[in-house]
């Protein structure tokens, strides 16, 4: 179903719940719930809704009154994510490929679509790299048809292996182009570009966040993120494995404090790119001895080579959005794990 230019404030929608059998490519996007829209505040387009970032930030906006788009299509989304807010009047999921054309008049767009773990990414790099370009320009023309705004999530991995630590925004990054990253380094990298030309040469309103390592409820079991896939395996009491000798360092940023980033950013009128993250780096080591002694100890480290382009180093200043966004983390990270395992715990169980 498309709605017309005019459709999202003049009307409701019309739809229902019609299963998650995934569509072909050639079949026209699925309305996979949609309570008959209640239009309130603004309205929100979000795409990659349903993953794991983009479920957190749906429920922050529906808890705020806005009337929430999501548009996933549903390769790493789960609609167990939306579980809290599915049957809101002010909220609809459409199953939809944002490399696909499609109409919604909103006023707000984050564009969260694209995989961001490297197990994912790398499945179908073609795939990715269509996402963060022609998906990106998609989403410019839909902003700029209603005068949106764009928020493009962009990520920490345009730096590349870093040679500047910690990394500003006016670090240009030290990317392979043709590495096994390079697919969703690249492109992300090139996204951001397709913004800056878009705000510089038909002025639109465009917002850039480079997103550093994240962790929270929501994510995947095995989506190949190093918090999940310790937290996982901790309480199975199987191996933990680290690549290397663990001494890489990540910065980790709990996802509610990562969604009040992104709501503020979106808010503001500084375009970007602005680093959000946490600027207190924790050694992979480390974090594997924490969650391993948070889910009893059972677990035995394990070591393997170290993949090709992995970053030794990731952390962000945060200068920039501590003094234009009045934003930095809350969630410490003792904290932000206990609440990530309690969501595991029950993932697991089941």
């Amino acid at each position: 179903m498309v709605d017309s230019p005019t459709s999202a404030k003049s009307r409701p929608l019309d739809g229902k719940w019609r299963g998650l059998d995934r569509p072909s490519k050639s079949r026209s996007p699925r309305i996979l719930y949609n309570p008959a829209v209640d239009v309130g505040m603004d309205r929100v387009l979000v795409t990659g809704g349903a993953g794991f970032i983009g479920s957190n930030l749906c429920e922050r906006l529906i808890s705020e009154g806005h009337t929430v788009y999501c548009w996933d299509n549903m390769e790493t989304g789960s609609v167990r994510n939306l579980s809290a807010i599915i049957s809101s009047p002010r909220f609809e999921l459409v199953r939809h490929d944002i490399i696909a054309p499609k109409d919604v008049a909103v006023d707000r767009i984050y564009n969260l679509a694209c995989p961001a773990s490297p197990v994912q990414y790398q499945k179908d790099p073609v795939h990715t790299i269509m996402t963060s370009t022609v998906g990106v320009m998609n989403m410019l023309d839909l902003a700029e048809r209603y005068g949106a705004t764009l928020l493009q999530a962009s990520t920490s991995e345009i730096y590349g292996d870093p040679l500047v630590h910690p990394q500003r925004e006016d670090y240009w990054g030290h990317v392979n182009p043709i590495g096994p990253r390079a697919c969703y380094d690249e492109s992300k990298r090139l996204a951001e570009t397709l913004l800056v030309a878009h705000e510089g040469q038909r002025n639109a309103k465009v917002r850039i966040a480079r997103i550093f390592n994240t962790y929270g409820p929501h994510m995947q079991p095995e989506d190949g993120r190093v918090v999940s896939n310790f937290i996982v395996r901790a309480l199975r009491g199987e191996d933990i494995a680290i690549y290397g000798d663990g001494s890489q360092t990540r910065s980790f940023c709990y996802v509610d404090d990562m969604v009040d980033g992104l709501v503020r950013l979106m808010c503001s009128n500084l375009r970007g790119p602005v680093n959000l993250g946490n600027p207190v780096e924790t050694t992979v080591r480390e974090l594997a001895d924490i969650i391993n002694g948070m889910a009893g100890g059972r677990s035995r480290i394990a070591h393997r080579p170290l993949p090709p382009d992995d970053p030794c180093r990731r952390n962000p200043d945060i200068t920039l959005a501590r003094q234009r966004l009045g934003w930095e983390p809350r969630v410490q990270l003792d904290e932000g794990l206990g609440k990530t395992m309690k969501y595991f715990r029950d993932v697991v169980d089941e």
